[in-house]
């Protein structure tokens, strides 16, 4: 065999097992992180902030959470009181909901009513999908994006130039009845923990846009088009409760040989309306917040909740859709549970009316979840790109 052709084999080889995951170089005990996953240096977790100026990002020796400490990096989210919420106190609640998404893009949910069994029931059929064999995982592999189920590694590893140390598990979940019978079937409780677990977060998801709706609402004597936004949010509202999309993806990162490296996911924003986090009790999740990026210690049993994409464009540019990462570390293995929200993928997401006028004109252009397809699919999705591309200059 010529050289050439050897050392091409190996390549080839190479990137095959990368295609497996991370899951699986962590089980044959690699000690050195592959070249396949080592950021260039400008992008490596010690790097803080985009202004220009290098921060030394210490991680803390140990992410278990750390309810009354941390590292000086931490932050801590406002907090909505669902149960607040939905009580006398609501409209100082709102004011608490319009602040956390106007100057932080996240905020965290305690007192939401799903059981913490629910909870701890995602979070353990989660780890256990992730501790079956390859070639049981491997079965739901698929590079169709629109795919009920599909299994993978990284970011989006057919565009990825650097993996990133994740593997992940997507299941659309809308209509749940159409979807649920090509869901992974081992664990065997698998199919019934995760529906019941969509089916919960999408009622919070929905009560929390009303919220969101409604802290958005200007008075209604400033109201340019009163009647015709009415119509807008009854839409929307049927949309949503009787619909919608939802997509959840359940993510693994196994402990990383040398986490000063890589990411377990670069710098993004979410493309829907709202996404809802579970989190193990694991640190790794950064939001970028006053130009440095900094941890969110997991709440137990509490819901991290993030503005995306289409709520950015949707408020005209009030409500701010963040970049945020996630970290890895050697020593614990981390999952967690993301919950993307928003309308249906034919839908199209425009800024509402009530929000544009002479002194707010329209910033963004419309858009579709077939336009965010094609786009992400023609290029390596990078920090917020997409919804650049929509800004109207």
């Amino acid at each position: 065999m010529a050289p050439a052709m050897a050392i091409q084999n190996i390549v080839d080889e190479q990137e095959t097992e990368y295609q497996k995951g991370v899951k699986q170089l962590y089980e044959k005990g690699i000690r050195k992180l592959p070249r396949k996953y080592i950021l260039p240096s400008h992008e490596r977790p010690n790097i803080t902030s985009n202004n220009g100026h290098q921060h030394q990002y210490q991680a803390p020796k140990d992410f278990a959470t750390k309810r009354n400490g941390g590292a000086k990096q931490n932050i801590q989210l406002p907090v909505i009181d669902f149960a607040e919420l939905q009580g006398p106190n609501r409209a100082q609640v709102l004011k608490s909901l319009a602040n956390a998404c106007e100057n932080y893009g996240f905020f965290q949910v305690v007192n939401h009513n799903i059981g913490d069994g629910v909870i701890s029931d995602m979070i353990d059929v989660g780890t256990r999908f992730f501790g079956l064999p390859f070639e049981e995982r491997s079965k739901y592999m698929s590079a169709n994006m629109k795919a009920p189920v599909r299994y993978g590694t990284s970011f989006n590893q057919n565009k990825d130039n650097v993996f990133c140390w994740r593997d992940f598990l997507k299941l659309m979940c809308q209509p749940l009845p159409d979807v649920l019978p090509h869901w992974p079937s081992s664990p065997h409780d698998f199919r019934k923990s995760a529906a019941t677990y969509a089916k919960d977060t999408k009622h919070l998801f929905v009560m929390l846009m009303e919220a969101i709706l409604e802290s958005l609402s200007p008075a209604p004597e400033t109201a340019a088009f009163p009647a015709a936004d009415g119509e807008v949010v009854d839409e929307m509202e049927k949309e949503l409760m009787e619909g919608g999309s939802q997509l959840m993806v359940v993510n693994c990162y196994p402990p990383c040989p040398e986490p000063d490296l890589t990411l377990g996911m670069p710098p993004h924003s979410d493309y829907g309306f709202l996404t809802l986090l579970l989190q193990d009790d694991v640190a790794g999740l950064q939001i970028q917040h006053n130009d440095k990026w900094v941890t969110v210690d997991p709440i137990p049993n509490a819901f991290v909740v993030n503005v995306g994409d289409h709520l950015e464009i949707f408020s005209n540019g009030r409500y701010k859709s963040v970049l945020h990462r996630v970290l890895t570390n050697q020593s614990r293995n981390r999952i967690s549970v993301a919950s993307l929200h928003s309308l249906p993928f034919e839908y199209t997401v425009r800024p509402w009316p009530k929000l544009i006028g002479e002194q707010n004109p329209k910033r963004y252009r419309d858009t579709d979840f077939a336009t965010f397809l094609q786009y992400i699919s023609s290029c390596e999705p990078k920090r917020k790109n997409f919804l650049e591309s929509r800004k109207i200059c």
